[in-house]
């Protein structure tokens, strides 16, 4: 497959570079000296990191589905993988302060184990856990897209198939006899890197860190764009068997994104865990990439600020419903997408070109001055 080569890209959009400066300022200056002066508290920073990692993955859904035209399922698998390979390292560093006040997780001594699994033990390297949060998903979407790929599988069939693998990594992690928690999962943990994850200055950290993390995935998305690796991915969505003829190999351009868009939410479930305080396999199940893919029809599928929008909006429209309305939540939630499907096919992102579009067609006309 060639590299992507520099390609002379569209300028990009006022708006979207105007956005993005607003979002930096915000995220990395503005809510972390809030959060210092007592204006909000640690709890709603806490939960914007969330939205923020939920952001990773939705643009990893958007690289594929919105860029490539692949619906992939299976977007919460490497998320939820991410975060279980950070997970590991936490969870080696609670050391004896567990319920049990063993060395070891207190799952395992539930279990009866008296000594850590070997596959275990690397984990109590951050640089090993970090190294595996890449390969661990990035391996599995590999040998999944070199299979599915070669073999031209594409359309509806591809997202069953991702939705297959989703379910079997689920039940997997759900096994208490893989040794991963189990139904629980990993959580209570402790320290960061020597930082006490209860102390509000290590959670301000992780907050920056998600969102300067967030603004380098936007950069590098929007440089791919503008590349003619960029063109050919475009140009699958919009025609593979046209591109496949025109003599690009389209099925490894579509690998190297799919493990690409692996990596983004791996990197989103990592950043994930450390601020939330658990995972478990309910975060790896196809509804977690079903509501992704909610995430970006809702904010503008095909865009970079969309699948952001989207992730942040939804999410704060759930945490707001399912105080007040729990059980009504996922009938809003349906409803909110087909109102977006139905009327506002451009997402949210398109929302104000939209209003500028009917303020156009029904302003009042001025009459025209009479002639002198």
């Amino acid at each position: 497959m060639a590299s992507p080569e520099k390609y002379a890209p569209p300028p990009p959009p006022s708006d979207t570079v105007a956005a993005l400066l607003a979002f930096t300022v915000v995220a990395v200056l503005i809510m972390p000296t809030l959060d210092v002066f007592g204006v909000i508290d640690h709890f709603t920073l806490n939960l914007w990191g969330k939205y923020l990692c939920y952001a990773l993955l939705a643009l990893s859904v958007n690289l594929l589905w919105g860029g490539t035209g692949l619906l992939s399922l299976g977007q919460g698998l490497f998320f939820a993988l991410g975060g279980y390979m950070h997970g590991m390292y936490l969870m080696r560093m609670i050391g004896d302060q567990g319920q049990y006040h063993k060395p070891i997780p207190d799952f395992l001594v539930f279990l009866g184990w008296t000594e850590l699994p070997g596959f275990w033990k690397p984990f109590e390297h951050f640089s090993f856990a970090m190294l595996m949060v890449f390969l661990l998903p990035g391996l599995i979407a590999g040998i999944f897209g070199w299979l599915a790929f070669r073999s031209r599988i594409k359309g509806v069939y591809f997202s069953i198939l991702t939705q297959a693998l989703t379910y079997a990594g689920a039940l997997i992690f759900f096994r208490n006899n893989t040794l991963m928690g189990g139904n629980n999962g990993f959580t209570d943990f402790k320290t960061e890197l020597g930082f006490s994850l209860r102390e509000p200055a290590t959670q301000r950290g992780l907050f920056i860190a998600t969102a300067v993390v967030l603004i380098g995935v936007v950069i590098f998305l929007r440089w791919l764009e503008g590349t003619k690796f960029g063109l050919v991915q475009r140009a699958i969505r919009d025609g593979e068997n046209r591109t496949l003829f025109s003599g690009y190999a389209t099925p490894a351009f579509k690998l190297f994104l799919f493990v690409l868009a692996a990596l983004i939410a791996a990197i989103g479930g990592a950043l994930y865990v450390p601020q939330v305080g658990i995972i478990n396999p309910s975060d790896m199940t196809p509804e977690k990439s079903l509501e992704a893919i909610v995430w970006v029809a809702v904010g503008g599928r095909g865009t970079l600020l969309g699948p952001i929008l989207g992730a942040v909006f939804v999410n704060l429209l759930k945490s707001y419903a399912t105080r007040a309305i729990p059980d009504l939540w996922l009938i809003l939630l349906g409803g909110l997408f087909l109102l977006v499907v139905l009327f506002l096919p451009g997402g949210l992102v398109s929302l104000p070109a939209k209003l500028r579009g009917l303020w156009q067609k029904f302003r009042p006309t001025p009459n025209p001055a009479p002639a002198a």
